[in-house]
């Protein structure tokens, strides 16, 4: 016990605690973090169970948008995506801060991971589409001759714009994201990048596109955002 002096200031120093486990105040919590970041067998294994349980139930969710799957394929899905998830918790541990319970957090890797997986299957074999008529930029709008009429000035004003401002890279993935609706991921895996540097490559290409248009007394608005 420290007896305090009249006029003097205590500091109270207290140990340093990491992120993780600042905020992870329930029990069940701190134990999962103390097995993982040993990497103790009996934790990892229990971590991969839970997340494949995630995967698998993502993946049933989704899969009436995939009737040609097969109960098989989709568990070999499920089981990598858990594969991955694991990957992503175990390097990602001192992300966790407590806010909710700690399988919770981990579960939404293995949502995330199946719902990339799923996409990818999707567009598997299919042919991403990188060019664009005029016609498919945007929709009718049924407005009128007068409207039609500036709709088509605004599409022909565009398409020289992609053509001429753009790169040959910020056109790819601009038609790709923003007019043919690719999924960003299977986009990067195909254009072999990542997430990432092609949000950027879009954001560049809207902000020189908007420019240029404005420039010319042309409002984009909303158009050419990722559908």
């Amino acid at each position: 016990m420290t007896t305090a002096t009249p006029g003097t200031v205590h500091v109270v120093r207290t140990s340093p605690r990491g992120p993780a486990q600042a905020g992870a105040t329930d029990a069940e919590s701190r134990e999962w973090l103390r097995g993982l970041r040993v990497r103790d067998d009996e934790a990892v294994a229990r971590l991969h169970a839970l997340l494949f349980r995630a995967a698998r139930f993502e993946v049933t969710r989704r899969s009436a948008a995939l009737p040609h799957l097969r109960g098989n394929e989709l568990d070999d899905i499920a089981t990598e995506a858990a594969d991955d998830a694991l990957m992503s918790v175990l390097r990602r541990l001192d992300d966790f801060r407590g806010d909710s319970r700690f399988t919770t957090w981990a579960y939404k890797f293995a949502l995330l991971e199946a719902a990339v997986k799923l996409r990818r299957r999707a567009w598997q074999g299919r042919e991403i589409p990188l060019e664009t008529e005029a016609v498919d930029l945007f929709p009718s709008s049924h407005g009128g001759p007068e409207a039609e009429a500036e709709q088509r000035e605004l599409l022909g004003a565009v398409r020289g714009a992609i053509e001429d401002v753009l790169t040959a890279h910020q056109r790819r993935v601009l038609i790709a994201l923003a007019v043919n609706g690719v999924p960003i991921d299977v986009l990067a895996e195909r254009l072999n990048t990542n997430r990432g540097a092609l949000y950027k490559t879009l954001h560049d290409a809207r902000r020189k596109l908007r420019s240029h248009l404005e420039e010319r007394g042309f409002a984009l608005g909303d158009r050419l955002e990722e559908r």
